[in-house]
C-alpha cells in the first residue's frame, strides 16, 4: 500500500514538472545582407508566458521590444554573428542561442585585365609572396627545403640578394614594414623577420588565433595575415598579436582559402589558392567589391612551360604605389606580368 502511494505521489509530481517546462525558440533568419533589417523574436512553444528577454549579438545588449527585437546592420562585419536571448520567467533564466551570417549587400563587381609588361620570372621560385619598394621585387618561396626570401631585379628577374629557410620550415607570405621583412611559415605557427638590407633574422613571433600563416600585408598601421579560411587578420606590428579579423563575403557566400594578400589603395587584394584571380576586398567590413579572373594569365605561361594544374598556380601580387603599377605572377610560372585591372 506505502509503495502504491510513494508511486503514485511520483507520477503527479513528474506530470506536474512536464506541464512547466518551457521550450523556448529563437526565431532569425540564418543568413541577411546587411542592408536589410535584422528581426529576431523569441517564443514558447505552448506560449506559456515569458516575463521579459534579454537580447545580445556578439556579447553586445540589442534594445528589446517585448519578446522581439529589430536591428540596423549596415555597420556590422560579415560573416558569422551569434544571437543571443536570455529569458526569464517563473522566477527562472534560460540562455538560447542562433548563429547568423551577414552577407554583403551586392554581388561584386568584375574586373578583366589587360597586360601592360611582361618580365622574366624565376621559375625555381614557388611563390608565395611578393612585393615591390624602391625599384625591387622582394619575394617570399614556400616547399621544404627551398624556402627562402629574395631581392629581385624586376626587368630582368635575376635573384640579387637572397636567405634560405632552415629546411624544417615551409615559407609563406611576406611583406616590408618599417625597413623589416616579415615572413611566415605555414603549419609552423611562426613567423620571422628580418633586416631589410642585409636579410639578417633578428626575431621571431608566433601566431596563436589564426590557424596557419598563408599571405602577408600591411596597411601603415597593420600587419594583415590570411590563414587559409575566410578570415583576414590584423596584428599589432609591436606586440604581433592577432588583434581583429574580418570575413570575406560575396552576396551569397563566404570565399575561403585566401592566400597572398596585398594591400592597394585601401583595399585588400586576395589570391585564393588553386585560382588564378584576385578579390577585392573592403578591409572594413570583408565585403567582397570584385572579382578579377586571371586565367588568361596562365595560358600565356604555358606557351612555355608546363605547368602542374592545381599547384603551379597564380600567387603573387605587388603593387608599386609611386607609379600605380600592379604585378602579378605565380608559382614556378616564368614570366612575371605588369597589370592594369578593368571593370568589365
Amino acid at each position: 500500500m506505502l509503495y502504491r502511494s510513494i508511486l503514485g505521489i511520483f507520477i503527479i509530481s513528474l506530470l506536474i514538472s512536464c506541464k512547466s517546462e518551457y521550450k523556448f525558440i529563437l526565431n532569425s533568419p540564418t543568413k541577411i545582407q546587411i542592408n536589410e533589417e535584422l528581426t529576431f523574436s523569441v517564443t514558447e512553444k505552448e506560449n506559456k508566458p515569458i516575463d521579459s528577454v534579454q537580447f545580445s549579438i556578439d556579447n553586445i545588449k540589442i534594445k528589446a521590444n517585448g519578446n522581439s527585437a529589430t536591428l540596423n546592420i549596415a555597420n556590422y562585419k560579415l560573416g558569422k554573428h551569434t544571437i543571443t536571448a536570455i529569458l526569464f520567467f517563473e522566477n527562472k533564466t534560460e540562455k538560447v542561442t542562433n548563429v547568423i551570417y551577414f552577407m554583403a549587400d551586392a554581388a561584386p563587381e568584375i574586373f578583366t585585365y589587360k597586360i601592360i609588361n611582361t618580365y622574366p620570372h624565376d621559375k625555381n621560385a614557388y611563390t608565395q609572396g611578393l612585393e615591390y619598394y624602391n625599384g625591387f621585387l622582394y619575394e617570399g618561396t614556400g616547399r621544404k627545403g627551398t624556402s627562402s626570401i629574395r631581392k629581385v631585379e624586376l626587368t630582368t628577374g635575376k635573384v640579387l640578394q637572397k636567405e634560405d629557410l632552415d629546411a624544417t620550415y615551409f615559407g609563406e607570405g611576406i611583406t616590408l614594414f618599417n625597413n623589416k621583412i616579415y615572413q611566415l611559415t605555414w603549419q609552423d605557427g611562426v613567423g620571422f623577420i628580418y633586416d631589410l638590407e642585409t636579410f639578417k633574422k633578428e626575431k621571431e613571433f608566433k601566431y596563436t588565433k589564426s590557424r596557419e600563416g598563408w599571405g602577408l600585408t600591411h596597411n601603415g598601421e597593420k600587419l594583415i595575415k590570411s590563414d587559409g579560411t575566410e578570415r583576414i587578420w590584423f596584428l599589432n606590428p609591436e606586440t604581433l598579436l592577432e588583434e581583429s579579423y574580418i570575413e570575406a563575403y560575396t552576396n551569397q557566400q563566404k570565399v575561403e582559402k585566401l592566400n597572398e594578400l596585398e594591400y592597394v589603395n585601401g583595399k585588400i587584394y586576395a589570391n585564393i589558392w588553386q585560382k588564378n584571380s584576385i578579390l577585392i576586398v573592403d578591409p572594413t567590413s570583408g565585403k567582397v567589391l570584385g572579382v578579377a579572373d586571371l586565367n588568361g594569365l596562365k595560358d600565356e605561361v604555358l606557351k612555355t612551360q608546363q605547368l602542374e594544374d592545381q599547384d603551379e598556380v597564380l600567387n603573387g601580387i605587388a603593387y608599386d604605389k609611386e607609379n600605380d603599377r600592379l604585378f602579378v605572377t605565380g608559382k614556378n610560372w616564368g614570366k612575371l606580368f605588369e597589370i592594369e585591372l578593368m571593370k568589365k
